[in-house]
């Protein structure tokens, strides 16, 4: 897999959590270290983990669809883009919860939301045969990475720019299914 491409999905998966933590950062009062250190710990974490096991899941399903992985893979990636391009357009609900968002429930549910596209993922990764190790660490660390970074600017962009990032994430996702897609229709 060409590193701009592994890139573009990192990013793309990322900036789900991105929004997240724009939406975290706009709701405390302080953003202090142990927010960010626990926010972006979890979320990469999770976005590391994900994409291994829907590799694993892929793994046991891959010689059944060679035939038609590409159509699989353009699927699910145009799906998860297709949702968060959706979500991005949804009115946002209007009160903020009050509980800190970086402990608890809260940080284990928002972990596991925003990393269940890393999943869909994962198990495309297996039906392309792409090794899924030095994937799942590019998608973790950018995870962690643009997570940390949401958080920080949370006051300062979240109100203008959190649902936009969101659609463009879930588009790029969709252009690397169509790319996908050609690629294996092409040749």
């Amino acid at each position: 897999m060409p590193p701009f491409v592994l890139l573009a999905i990192a990013v793309g998966l990322a900036l789900d959590a991105f929004a997240v933590a724009l939406a975290v950062g706009v709701s405390v009062e302080r953003v202090t270290r142990g927010h960010t250190f626990r926010l972006a710990w979890h979320f990469g974490l999770f976005q590391f983990l994900m994409p291994i096991v829907g590799w694993l899941a892929g793994l046991t399903v891959q010689r059944s669809f060679a035939a038609f992985d590409h159509w699989i893979v353009f699927g699910l990636l145009s799906a998860i883009g297709g949702k968060m391009v959706v979500e991005s357009l949804r009115s946002p609900k209007a009160e903020a919860p009050r509980a800190d968002p970086t402990r608890g429930w809260s940080l284990v549910a928002l972990s596991l939301a925003t990393s269940i596209d890393a999943l869909a993922v994962g198990l495309s990764l297996a039906l392309l045969g792409t090794r899924i190790w030095y994937p799942a660490i590019v998608i973790g660390l950018t995870a962690g990475a643009l997570t940390a970074l949401g958080l920080q600017l949370g006051r300062p962009l979240g109100a203008l720019f959190g649902r936009r990032i969101e659609a463009l994430g879930g588009a790029v996702l969709i252009g690397i299914g169509v790319k996908t897609l050609f690629d294996h229709l092409g040749g």
